[in-house]
């Protein structure tokens, strides 16, 4: 009796695709968060090695998005992957509970049968894992699980293909297994071989075949598609198919037949002579083998080193640092979904579309906060030029900038920006807006219409506008196309130590024109199409008056304290925010008191307006209506412009008489004024 000798078999070695970390990392941001439960994922291995290298079980870029379909030289595997969220929990956490854990799945599977259903199971896996998405360093530990109990033995060594088969044999044996008809799983199934004709069935009809073997020229077989290239050692996933053989048939059999297949194709022809057959004994412990009692498991990889540790792969450097950066920029926007915000829709401010008059002071610094909030299309409207006393104050300019005459401020912050984010879609347009009550010359004329042109048209094309000037006349045409085309046009203005930051009330679709102020107004809030702009609580046209011409030097500057404009900036854009995370959109209702009952958002309620002074640090939220004489948006103006389009603003342009007259606010002036003389006259006659 020839001596038995104990079978060996060669393990997995992992080998990740870069692509696959790509895509971990956005499972990690948008999906996993804090979640550290276990995650499907599939693998693959495959038969067709050259001698040499070592078997490999390959996770691929799209191992987590579906079940990876086998090409004809791959063959599935099964696994699952668990990420940590500190790299402390990734070191103390228990390997020994983990492993014993994915064995657990192992041997429910093979003691159910449910891996005769799904051979793939039998390739099981885990992957477990820490991503530091900061430095992009992911820390990992592959365990392939399998079974260290039966012992399995045989009694004369392995044979190859060619010494066990003959060549019609293998050509009929490779034909059945590459033929794309069988519906065997590629990686384990069984084989008949019957005179000089072999053929491929499912691993489940490996009793019914081995019964029906009566004929002596008969042999039923054992397959797998073997990921080993060793002259004498098969590969992992065999120890876990004898497993499976020893549960479920050892009452009938303890030996068995197995073709470790292994095909190599060159120039067009598969060769697979260096396959293994093996005469295997699993003895008499595969008696003692019970469902109820897992035998003891191992599968833990060892590190680059040869030792039993984790390994490490640094992607900072391959990857491309556009890419880097854009899935950096916006990990601070993912993590506050994790705890803190799971609700907010990331997707809507990075599609909304901000369109910035004023480049200056506050123009960058509203331009810095959006991007910190994810906007990634940003157009920058301005007709100045970079000085030197600027960059100091307006963060995305330098000293480079103000050399030679100074550059253009809308054109240098747009570049600016790109320089931040390579990703931006930013853009800078050099534009004068003209303003109520500066008369256009004949030599003007159109250089005007064309200004007023192309700011219709930016408007248009943008979803928030952003009033960012140093006048208030400035505001007046914005504001009236803002309301027409009815789009979300939000305020921020400075003052030496305090600051307004307001949101104009949006009009009702298809109107362009606010609620009638004769409309009843709840007592605790006034709806978001009620509210009103940055000129309803004025009782006179912006015009000339308050231009910046004829003024001494600190009139003509907006002279602030340096934090006001940075509190204004981070105001205006947490409040457009605010307003795309709030159900209502523009139209979310303001609250009248301090601490009124209404509807919330994400982000909570959205104030009408805020008024921040700095000498007290103290902020306001006041809410009012819409002004029926407003000479920005009552709907006398919005309808004039509406008709007569340029012929209108020409005329507002001239005069700012004119726009009183239009609005109404000429005929409160009248009454002010002959209620002020009723009012003396009275008092006369009472003396």
């Amino acid at each position: 009796m020839e001596e038995q000798t104990l079978l060996q078999f060669a393990p997995f070695s992992s080998a990740v695709d870069a692509g696959f970390w790509h895509h971990f990392t956005q499972l990690k941001l948008d999906v996993l968060q804090l979640n550290d439960q276990a995650v499907p994922m599939a693998g693959s291995f495959t038969n067709s090695d050259t001698p040499g290298l070592p078997p490999r079980l390959h996770v691929e870029y799209n191992a987590l998005e579906r079940r990876q379909v086998p090409s004809s030289w791959s063959c599935h595997a099964t696994g699952k992957v668990i990420n940590t969220n500190t790299i402390e929990e990734f070191r103390n956490r228990s390997k020994q509970d983990l492993l014993r854990e994915s064995a657990a799945s192992l041997w429910e599977a093979i003691t159910s049968g449910r891996a005769l259903e799904d051979p793939s199971l039998l390739a099981s896996f885990l992957l477990f894992t820490f991503a530091d998405l900061k430095k992009y360093h992911y820390y990992y530990w592959f365990a392939f699980p399998a079974f260290t109990f039966p012992k399995v033995m045989y009694t004369k060594p392995p044979q190859t293909l060619s010494e066990a088969f003959t060549p019609k044999e293998v050509s009929s044996l490779l034909t059945s297994y590459m033929s794309q008809e069988t519906e065997c799983d590629r990686g384990f199934f069984s084989i008949t071989k019957c005179g000089e004709e072999c053929a491929i069935h499912p691993l489940r009809d490996y009793p019914s075949l081995r019964t029906a073997a009566k004929d002596p020229d008969r042999e039923v077989y054992l397959g797998i598609s073997d990921p080993s290239t060793l002259p004498s050692n098969p590969g992992w996933t065999l120890r876990n198919l004898l497993t499976l053989a020893a549960v479920q048939w050892s009452q009938q059999w303890r030996s068995h037949k197995v073709l470790c297949l292994r095909v190599i194709t060159r120039s067009g022809v598969q060769n697979a002579m260096h396959s293994l057959v093996l005469d295997v004994d699993l003895g008499d412990e595969a008696d003692s083998l019970l469902p109820s009692e897992m035998p003891p498991s191992l599968g833990w990889e060892k590190n680059e080193r040869g030792k039993m540790g984790p390994r490490m792969v640094n992607l900072s450097a391959n990857m491309d640092p556009t890419k880097l950066a854009e899935s950096a920029v916006d990990l601070n926007l993912k993590l506050m979904r994790w705890r803190v915000a799971p609700q907010l829709d990331l997707g809507i401010i990075h599609r909304t579309r901000c369109l910035l008059l004023g480049s200056g002071t506050l123009g960058c610094a509203v331009a810095r906060c959006l991007m910190g909030w994810g906007v990634r299309h940003l157009t920058l409207v301005d007709n100045g030029k970079v000085s030197y006393s600027n960059p100091v104050r307006q963060n995305l300019y330098t000293f480079k900038d103000c050399q030679n005459g100074g550059r253009y401020k809308a054109v240098a912050a747009a570049e600016a920006l790109l320089e931040i984010f390579p990703k931006m879609n930013s853009k800078g347009v050099v534009l004068s807006i003209p303003m109520p009550g500066h008369t256009i010359g004949e030599s003007l004329l159109k250089q005007v219409k064309e200004d007023v042109a192309t700011l219709e048209q930016l408007i248009e094309e943008h979803d928030a506008v952003f009033l960012l000037m140093d006048s208030r006349e400035s505001r007046w045409l914005p504001t009236v196309i803002g309301a027409a085309k009815e789009k979300l046009v939000l305020t921020a203005a400075l003052g030496f130590d305090s600051f307004l930051v307001m949101r104009h009330g949006m009009r009702q679709a298809g109107t362009g024109s606010p609620q009638p102020a004769s409309t009843a107004i709840p007592r605790d809030s006034i709806p978001g199409h009620m509210l009103g702009c940055y000129f309803c609580n004025d009782v006179v046209a912006p015009g000339n008056v308050s231009s910046t011409h004829d003024r001494t030097l600190d009139q003509q500057c907006t002279v602030t304290r340096p934090g006001v404009s940075y509190l204004a900036a981070g105001h205006v854009t947490e409040m457009l925010v605010a307003t795309l995370q709030h159900p209502d959109k523009g139209f979310a209702e303001a609250s009248v008191q301090e601490h009124g009952g209404v509807k919330e958002g994400v982000l909570g309620p959205v104030p009408h307006s805020l008024r921040g002074f700095l000498g007290r640090h103290q902020l306001l939220t006041p809410a009012s209506t819409a002004f029926d004489q407003c000479s920005g948006c009552c709907s006398q103006v919005l309808n004039a412009y509406k008709d007569e389009g340029f012929e209108f603003l020409l005329k507002v342009f001239n005069s700012t008489a004119y726009l009183e007259e239009v609005s109404g606010l000429n005929k409160l002036h009248q009454c002010v004024d002959d209620s002020q003389v009723w009012e003396l006259s009275d008092d006369e006659d009472m003396d």
